[in-house]
């Protein structure tokens, strides 16, 4: 039987999560190798420790890849690469990458994100890429340690648009054996912007403002500014004809409503604390590049982004 090579790139919180559920299922004499691939520190202490996942899903909370590497150059051959970095560090991955996809090599990304598909495309036109969405309350604890809370990490995954000849079901199988919640379906750019109307509005305002999301729910300035974001994003998932619920808008304020009053954003955490790299492009540069190729005005994305980008931070 031929075994499947899998290599996930990057052990952050999805990484981390997803990897070590990988891991942990198989290891030794079984039909999959599972690979990471991780910087300096987090390479060391994984190499000589294992993986920690700190979860109420886990008994054992350390498990082992079959091998483990600093750089994607050491690679051999891999089926499935499963990338998990930050949206700002998808560029340089995919360069490392492309001399190393094949017509039937598998490449799933777990990140934010609705052009994620389209960025990889530009520098990999071959092989296959599976959209995805994943949701995971996870994040490193420290280098080597990842924490998981609230409900378990899942996974929408859907056909490549320029491959629909390619069924990833045994990829799905794959995961589900390694109890992860994974979910098949035949578009599921859907489920990734209907994501998307939620971080990207959420996360530009809390971010701007240093606001929760319970905060820039409730109040009016924050939320109408929160709905503008939207009604700019909705005018262009219309215009690429994505299917969405005719009351996205409303459905994404609900699910706001749902998380604790106090809750952070991510964006909002690193703009907040000046890191030199955070997603703001992922969130507003998006919206603003799609608005100029479409032909769509996204004046409060445009607005906010500007405001973000020149440190003008309440």
């Amino acid at each position: 039987m031929k075994t499947t090579e899998f290599a996930i790139i990057g052990l952050g919180g999805v990484g981390g999560y997803f990897g070590f559920k990988l891991a942990r299922k198989y290891a030794a004499d079984s039909p999959v190798n599972i690979t990471f691939i991780a910087r300096e520190k987090t390479y060391e202490i994984v190499k000589e420790k294992g993986l920690t996942l700190l979860s109420a899903e886990n008994g054992d909370p350390v498990a082992k890849p079959h091998q483990i590497f600093k750089e994607v150059a050491g690679l051999g051959h891999i089926d499935v690469f499963v990338i998990c970095v930050k949206e700002y560090d998808l560029e340089n991955i995919c360069n490392q990458l492309k001399d190393k996809i094949k017509s039937d090599t598998v490449i799933l990304p777990l990140m934010n994100g609705v052009d994620i598909y389209e960025r990889i495309r530009k520098i990999i036109p071959n092989g296959i890429v599976l959209p995805s969405c994943v949701y995971v309350a996870s994040h490193i604890k420290e280098k080597g340690v990842v924490e998981h809370k609230g409900n378990p990490g899942k996974i929408i995954v859907g056909k490549d648009p320029e491959n629909k000849q390619f069924d990833p079901q045994t990829i799905v199988s794959l995961f589900k054996d390694a109890l992860i919640d994974i979910e098949y379906k035949d578009d599921s750019f859907p489920a990734i912007w209907s994501k998307y109307f939620f971080i990207a509005s959420f996360g530009l305002v809390s971010a701007r403002y240093n606001k929760s999301i319970g905060q820039v729910n409730e109040e009016p300035g924050l939320h109408e500014r929160a709905l503008k974001i939207m009604q700019e994003i909705q005018a262009i998932a219309l215009k690429k004809e994505i299917s969405l619920p005719e009351n996205i808008i409303e459905l994404t304020f609900q699910k706001a409503a749902s998380f604790p009053f106090q809750t952070p954003t991510s964006l909002q955490l690193d703009v907040q604390a000046r890191k030199e790299n955070t997603e703001l492009e992922l969130f507003a540069g998006a919206i603003v590049a799609y608005g100029n190729a479409l032909n769509i005005n996204v004046p409060e994305t445009t607005a906010i982004y500007d405001e973000i980008r020149e440190g003008i931070l309440i």
